[in-house]
């Protein structure tokens, strides 16, 4: 048995990811029947940065698993004072089943891993997203049947860590993954480069474009992200004009296929990226997106632990 962690999306191969979205499928229909954290064993969850859906669907799933969930803030942990990463591995490993970390850079989440001998799980860093791709390839499987051959279509901010994480979460479930964005916020080529490569294995595409409509045009999924992320609150007014030509609009919907379904990560900021006719409208599925990230975080642990 092999010490597994989950920090980008392709830490899973192509059939282990699927391994992982059938078991969020069957823990969505038995939601309270599997508890392999019964005990209960404890799981560190870490925040660095603030969350409301990361925070509840983590907390809830470990506790659904039969688990205690160890809610950490840096702020109120001695991480936050400056305590080596090496050093806070070293002790959360002797007492939790797994670590959970929502970070900056991810160096840091690499680092975490390299001394955990638990599995040791990205819950966002400033490159990555890799578990709210899980939740939304787990949501397009319920809503098109299946997410291999669809086509997705990522507008907004293109270097950012979502688009990363659909870029290669995308193409390991055999997507054609469209990202259009302006020039300056396009995706790092290093990830692109993963994501060619996967795509060759899996029969998926990759599509990098400074024009929404490219991206848009039949596109089976359309997907987008806040224009301002943490941190970049002082760019506010300069990013609204430069992301504009990339908002999820009605007449944006007009030019994809006839059943698109709509994905927002959350939070969202109706009238920026997204109007409120598309986020609240029949083509939107971002309400089950969101409830989907409690099953398959929950599917993802019970892999991970399963692997040890």
């Amino acid at each position: 048995m092999t010490l597994r962690h989950f920090l980008r999306d392709d830490d899973l191969s192509p059939s282990e990811q699927a391994e992982v979205l059938a078991l969020a499928a069957e823990l969505k229909k038995d939601r309270y029947g599997t508890k392999p954290l019964a005990g209960p064993q404890a799981v560190a969850v870490i925040f660095d940065k603030s969350s409301t859906r990361t925070r509840v669907s983590f907390a809830t799933g470990i506790a659904e698993l039969g688990g205690n969930p160890l809610i950490l803030d840096s702020g109120t942990s001695q991480l936050g004072r400056g305590e080596p990463i090496a050093d806070t591995a070293r002790v959360l490993d002797r007492q939790c089943s797994a670590i959970v970390w929502r970070t900056g850079a991810q160096e840091r989440i690499d680092e975490m891993a390299r001394y955990a001998q638990v599995p040791v799980v990205n819950a966002l860093t400033d490159e990555f997203h890799p578990c709210q791709i899980l939740a939304d390839l787990q949501t397009i499987n319920e809503h098109l049947g299946s997410a291999a051959g669809r086509t997705l279509a990522y507008l907004g901010d293109s270097g950012n860590n979502m688009a990363h994480s659909y870029l290669l979460g995308g193409v390991t479930a055999g997507m054609h993954v469209r990202i259009a964005g302006p020039s300056g916020y396009q995706p790092d080529p290093a990830v692109v480069a993963d994501a060619e490569k996967i795509a060759v294995q899996t029969g998926g595409s990759v599509l990098i474009s400074d024009d929404a409509a490219v991206a848009a045009r039949g596109a089976d999924v359309i997907a987008t992200d806040t224009w301002i992320s943490m941190g970049q609150e002082g760019e506010s007014a300069e990013r609204a004009d430069i992301f504009l030509p990339y908002q999820v609009n009605q007449d944006l919907l007009e030019a994809c296929s006839d059943d698109v379904i709509v994905l927002h990560c959350l939070p969202a900021y109706r009238g920026k990226e997204i109007t409120a006719d598309v986020i609240d409208g029949p083509r939107s599925v971002v309400w089950d997106e969101a409830e989907n990230r409690l099953h398959a975080q929950k599917a993802l642990l019970v892999w991970l632990l399963g692997q040890r």
